[in-house]
Formats: structure tokens, C-alpha cells, sequence
């Protein structure tokens, strides 16, 4: 995030209305929603839980056991019950979606 004095990027008349707001402070203006990247989108962490994901649903469905994939993945059973959870509606929702539960 760039620091920028708003004498030098805003019209004076918009600063004037500004400052009778707030006055020598900071103020975060945030990216207009479109133009803002999702979490995780830029640095490839989303990708890559999605990827996790779905091999812990992989090897559950191949009957890995839940103290096994607590081990294998340095997860909580409670977030691995989440996991599963999210992707078996997830694979759920995909299904049906193409056919398969009709």
C-alpha cells in the first residue's frame, strides 16, 4: 500500500469536502470491488489449498483413516471433518449438476 498526500492526487475542491470529515489522519481507501483479487488468488495459496483439498478428500474416499490424515496433512480431525464435508457437497453438487443424480 502507497502513502499519498491527497493535496497532490485529489481536486481541491473534493479535499476541501474531505477535510471537513477528517483532518491529518490516514485514510485507507479500498480498491473498487471489481478490480480487488480474491484471497489467495495472486500468490497461488487458494490453488494450492484446493489441490490439498482434494487429495484429503481422495484419500478418505480410498479409506484413509481420519488419525491418518490428521497426521499426513498437520490438520485437526475437526478441519479435516470440514474438509470432507465441503468437497463431498462440493463433488455432490458437480454430479448433479452433469447428470448424475438425475
Amino acid at each position: 500500500m502507497n502513502y499519498k498526500n491527497g493535496k497532490d492526487v485529489l481536486p481541491p475542491s473534493l479535499l476541501k469536502e474531505l477535510q471537513h470529515y477528517i483532518q491529518g489522519e490516514l485514510v485507507y481507501i479500498p480498491k473498487q470491488t471489481e478490480q480487488r483479487a480474491a484471497w489467495g488468488e495472486k500468490s497461488g495459496s487458494r490453488q494450492q489449498l484446493t489441490l490439498r483439498n482434494q487429495e484429503i478428500y481422495s484419500c478418505f474416499i480410498g479409506g484413509t483413516t481420519m488419525t491418518e490424515l490428521e497426521r499426513k496433512f498437520h490438520l485437526s480431525g475437526e478441519s479435516i471433518r470440514k474438509i470432507i464435508v465441503k468437497m463431498r457437497r462440493t463433488s455432490i453438487h458437480q454430479a448433479s449438476a452433469h447428470g448424475a443424480y438425475s
